[in-house]
């Protein structure tokens, strides 16, 4: 049986078909040493951070061993754009090398971005916000619709649109969630707020009090509704005595029953009531009398 190498045709062959063009050394291709100061990473690139630890790992064994794995570039105007290796080419520099082993191919700039989003897409190390940035590149430079961005990278349309949102977040949140402080969730639940100058106070408070998902739901449902008043007001967390104490009194009462603790030893205890028949019952639970 043979195995015969997927013609490069550009757009529209499928993700692996892009990837055997990549992965698959034929006999004509040479490995060569190129300068590392002629080398530069591929602009489509969506991965924008790439973890320390692991870049020093790399480095110290390309500082020990060389580079096992030759990166592909391809020719430009000054040098070279990487196609595929760059972790391998940050850490070389890392590791002083001043070559790296690399196989240069002709490849059109359309297959280099498609390829370049991909890659890193089955990688899934990329953060929230660079995978929706990833969908826009796509979807902007290829004139692609978010349905066949959906197709060329094996997801539903509707993931696609919630990924694209995260883009309309303000800078200052958009920063957070880049930088890990806010998950994919609490950005999506952001976006929910009506009045969206309110989102970066939100998504500070929701930082600093460690909302989660469900809080943060709540909490954007209740100013959607009432204002924006409760947006810095902080959400009490009651301790277990205090929640068992309310419990307990809301049995005996028959109503419910609220504790605010306010400072340390202090805080204030209401009894909810319907009508005045009903705090009369509750008067007479407590034994007390007006006559």
């Amino acid at each position: 049986m043979t195995n015969k190498k997927a013609k490069n045709t550009g757009l529209g062959r499928g993700i692996d078909a892009l990837f055997a063009d990549i992965n698959n050394v034929n006999d004509i291709e040479q490995v060569e040493e190129l300068d590392l100061d002629k080398v530069r990473p591929n602009p489509y690139q969506p991965r924008k951070t790439f973890d320390a630890d692991s870049l020093k790992e790399l480095a110290e064994s390309i500082r020990e061993n060389g580079v096992f794995q030759p990166i592909i570039v391809r020719a430009s105007i000054n040098g070279y754009e990487i196609i595929a290796g760059e972790r391998r080419y940050r850490a070389s520099k890392l590791a002083k090398k001043e070559t790296i082993p690399a196989i240069v191919r002709e490849m059109e700039e359309s297959t280099m971005m498609e390829i370049a989003v991909i890659e890193n897409l089955q990688r899934e190390d990329l953060t929230p916000l660079e995978e929706a940035q990833a969908y826009e590149m796509l979807q902007k430079n290829l004139g692609l619709t978010q349905d066949q961005v959906s197709k060329r990278v094996g997801k539903s349309r509707p993931y696609i649109a919630n990924y694209l949102r995260l883009l309309s977040l303000p800078m200052k949140t958009k920063k957070s969630l880049q930088a890990g402080d806010l998950s994919m969730g609490q950005a999506r639940t952001l976006l929910g707020l009506r009045k969206k100058e309110d989102i970066d106070t939100l998504a500070s408070r929701t930082i600093k009090e460690g909302l989660t998902v469900r809080q943060l739901e709540t909490l954007v449902a209740k100013i959607n509704e009432t204002g924006n008043e409760t947006v810095t007001k902080p959400i009490i967390k009651k301790s277990p005595f205090v929640r068992a104490s309310e419990a307990k009194l809301a049995d005996k009462f028959g109503t419910k029953v609220n504790i605010t603790e306010t400072t340390k030893g202090k805080g204030k205890l209401s009894i909810d009531f319907v009508s005045t028949d009903d705090l009369n019952r509750i008067l007479d639970i407590l034994a007390i009398s007006l006559d």
